[in-house]
């Protein structure tokens, strides 16, 4: 037997097994559950794997192919509004859906109208538009009830995971003969107007007509106020409008927790159920119409809990003369004041006075989509109105330029021997194109006299926009 020494040992190379090809799926396929970008690899020509990639704003060398997931994820936001309205459209016959498809304001759709034995109408900002020349039957208001399920106590249902609202109109029997669905829309920067106060921990109360967008906006602040402020959100959500049907909220409430009020008759316990179980630093609810609600909304406040709250009205003084809701501004009394005292002032001797502190330190009426008045102290405001004075309040307005744009006030003129309010007279440096002054503030002509001005409150202007 021979033996030669061993010098130098080079093992067989390696042979790599390929794996069986898998059917590979675009990033656009990609589930939006996962919490991080990914990319392929290709190594030796394998098959594409998903590799985890956590990083933090862009590499010096990045892939391609990781650019192009990053901006279709960026894409894909933008056409979540267009799948969640399909599944709106879903509800309606086949010729209905696709008359409401073709028109050009498909995306500033409001609701749809359907009522047994009438044309079915699509409501736009123009106007109403006929979806049918026949009218519904019975079979079409079947055909979208049973794709949306049961109804609750109040008539309403909706689409699991979407914004949109299915309202039902009964007849005596207790049959469907009428649907109205309403198109519920997540508006990113619909809160932009009153950014400052939400970062302040202001408490503020929103009033306005219906389809105004206080729930909009309600919703925006309370996903700001969860992911830009880190706060402990809690949202009571009376009919599923804020967080959307289903038992997984919407994405567009962000980190925002969310309970749902099995009746509208248990709101009150609600309120007070979160507050207790789950200690937010939060509150959220949307409208608050009963004597109950606003007591639970005032228990709240006196915790030390920041509110964000809707309430039933058009304007503050809608509040004050409501029985119901007065204690949401503090409460009303009346007071009996002495001939000295009555004579002092210039009043009969009963006035009304604010009874107690507000439940929310600021008040905001929506007069519409681009225009608020913001009330930085309510309980200022509401003792002007029952005063006879005129309140201090701010004009915020979207402007149709496009850049954001706030607008400094100078302090106004305030007299106080004559009680005269001064105006507030802003330089706007402004193109020609872009509206004028006169429609951001109310301001006198050089010919009507310094009298004049004695009927006019102090008014500061915002204009904003967005890109």
């Amino acid at each position: 037997m021979l033996i030669f020494p061993l010098l130098r040992f080079s093992p067989p190379a390696l042979r790599l097994q390929r794996l069986p090809c898998q059917p590979q799926t675009p990033f656009s396929k990609f589930s939006p559950k996962l919490p991080y970008p990914t990319i392929h690899s290709s190594p030796f020509s394998s098959p594409l794997r998903i590799l985890p990639a956590r990083f933090s704003g862009y590499p010096r060398k990045f892939p391609n192919a990781l650019l192009s997931s990053y901006l279709a994820s960026a894409s894909a936001g933008e056409d979540e509004f267009e799948v969640e309205l399909d599944r709106l459209l879903a509800l309606l016959p086949e010729e209905m859906r696709r008359r409401v498809s073709e028109h050009p304001e498909l995306h500033q759709l409001i609701e749809v109208v359907m009522d047994l034995g009438r044309k079915p109408l699509a409501r736009f900002p123009s106007g109403d538009f006929v979806l049918s020349d026949c009218p519904i039957t019975v079979q079409d208001i079947e055909f979208a009830t049973s794709q949306v399920g049961d109804f609750a106590i109040d008539n309403r249902a909706g689409i699991s995971r979407t914004l949109h609202r299915i309202s039902a109109i009964r007849n005596r029997k207790g049959a469907i003969i009428g649907l109205t669905c309403r198109v519920g829309r997540a508006i990113s920067g619909s809160a932009n107007l009153l950014q400052d106060l939400v970062k302040d921990g202001a408490s503020l109360l929103l009033i306005g007509p219906p389809g105004v967008g206080k729930t909009t906006i309600i919703r925006e602040i309370a996903r700001m106020l969860a992911n830009d402020y880190k706060k402990r959100v809690m949202i009571v959500d009376t009919s599923n409008e804020i967080g959307g049907d289903g038992d997984i909220p919407h994405a567009g409430i962000g980190n925002a927790r969310r309970m749902q009020v099995p009746n509208s008759d248990m709101q009150h316990k609600v309120l007070i159920e979160a507050v207790e179980n789950h200690m937010p630093q939060v509150i959220v609810i949307d409208e608050i119409g009963t004597k109950l609600e606003a007591m639970a909304a005032s228990t709240i406040a006196q915790r030390g809990i920041q509110l964000v709250a809707t309430a039933h009205g058009v304007t503050i003084e809608n509040l004050i003369m409501n029985p119901s809701l007065e204690m949401l501004v503090g409460g009303i009394q009346s007071v009996t004041l002495g001939d000295e005292e009555a004579s002092r002032r210039g009043v009969q001797k009963t006035v009304l006075e604010r009874k107690g502190p507000s439940t929310f330190s600021c008040g905001v009426e929506i007069i519409s989509k681009t225009e608020l008045q913001v009330h930085p102290s309510l309980e200022a405001t509401v003792d002007a109105i029952l005063s006879g004075r005129f309140p201090h309040f701010e004009v915020r307005k979207i402007n149709s330029q496009g850049v954001e744009n706030k607008v400094q006030s100078e302090a106004f003129v305030h007299n106080s021997s004559d009680e005269k309010n001064g105006v507030v007279e802003d330089g706007l440096e402004m193109n020609e194109e872009s509206s004028t002054l006169d429609e951001l503030i109310s301001e006198p002509s050089p010919d009507m006299g310094g009298s004049s001005a004695q009927d006019m409150s102090p008014v500061r202007v915002f204009a904003y926009g967005f890109f």
